[in-house]
């Protein structure tokens, strides 16, 4: 595999590899900025359009933060390590019930096996090409909730811990797994009540984490690795060009650029387009996976015939969908 010393000049490496404080924490306000600049317009403004909207802006900051997390997870969101894990948890990883410790000891596993037997993230990847049919299906679930509510459910459960465990028992297990993201979701609520508007608790936070924001990680999760080679570093994940209107509701900070991300993952995110810029001025571009957009991702990823969808496929079975998330990996097979 190229080293990144082989495919950038020292110079390039020296910008690329800069972490910077005030950039990591601009992105994180930005995305919160715009979710309560959002719920503000629809206080100002309330009627279904505007709720839909709304709720699909969210959603896309909601996977904002899980992306900022991520770089966090890396410890390259900002240059000082104690302000790099203080936004990665409190501002980004627990307001999605996540937890930036346990997402970087799964996440990295998916760095070290990338597309290969041992990542933990061949899951969400293997069973494509689908059928245009099984991707209706799996949208329909996205954007009513049902993945998401199974899930958090999921979750929850093994938050709670086992039969075996006393209330006590219970409850120190919960605390454990998710008690300070749970206590960011109270003072979230506590915030909007404050603020006359408990009701967007549920309706501008919760729904869209549960629809849109579910989504959108589906088709996130296609663009990144379904359908690569899994033999070459620069093919085995994916960069999507993206338009103004992508990055608004479907790819937030810099998130398209992930073949870039898998051969420097210690490239900050705000530093993938400079990356791309460099590695193209390099001779690289042609080598690289890459997507115009993401219509064109999908309708790859969906070019199997609708005459192959298998009849068990059309059984709503909670019990076959992918259960996990970000946070600790993913298990069982999503087959509808």
């Amino acid at each position: 595999m190229s080293t990144a010393s082989t495919l950038l000049s020292p110079s390039q490496l020296a910008i690329v590899r800069k972490r910077s404080d005030l950039r990591g924490l601009l992105a994180v306000g930005h995305a919160w900025v715009v979710i309560f600049g959002t719920m503000a317009l629809v206080a100002l403004f309330s009627n279904p359009l505007t709720y839909l909207l709304a709720i699909a802006i969210i959603g896309a900051r909601q996977l904002g933060l899980a992306i900022l997390m991520h770089d966090g997870a890396h410890g390259i969101l900002t240059e000082n390590p104690r302000l790099n894990n203080f936004l990665s948890q409190w501002l980004c990883a627990y307001p999605m019930l996540a937890e930036t410790g346990a997402y970087r000891r799964y996440h990295l596993k998916h760095h070290a096996h990338t597309q290969q037997a041992d990542d933990p993230d061949l899951i969400l990847s293997a069973p494509f090409p689908i059928t245009r049919k099984s991707f209706r299906r799996k949208m329909i679930r996205d954007l009513t909730g049902q993945t998401g509510y199974q899930q958090r459910k999921a979750q929850i459960l093994n938050a709670w811990g086992g039969p075996e465990l006393t209330l006590s028992g219970h409850l120190a297990h919960y605390w454990k797994k998710l008690g300070r993201a749970t206590s960011f979701q109270l003072g979230l609520l506590v915030l909007l009540s404050l603020a006359g508007r408990w009701d967007f608790f549920f309706t501008l936070w919760l729904l869209p984490m549960l629809t849109w924001h579910q989504a959108i990680t589906r088709i996130r999760n296609i663009a990144e690795h379904a359908m690569v080679d899994s033999d070459d570093p620069f093919r085995n994940a994916r960069t999507t060009q993206t338009s103004f209107l992508e990055r608004a509701f479907i790819a937030p900070y810099w998130v398209n650029y992930h073949v870039e991300h898998h051969l420097m993952m210690w490239v900050p995110c705000y530093n993938l387009p400079a990356t791309r810029r460099f590695l193209i001025a390099n001779g690289y571009g042609e080598r690289m996976e890459s997507k115009p957009n993401y219509w064109s991702v999908l309708t790859m990823a969906t070019s199997r015939p609708d005459d192959e969808d298998k009849p068990g496929d059309l059984v709503h079975n909670a019990r076959r969908r992918v259960v996990g998330d970000f946070n600790e990996g993913f298990s069982k097979p999503d087959a509808a």
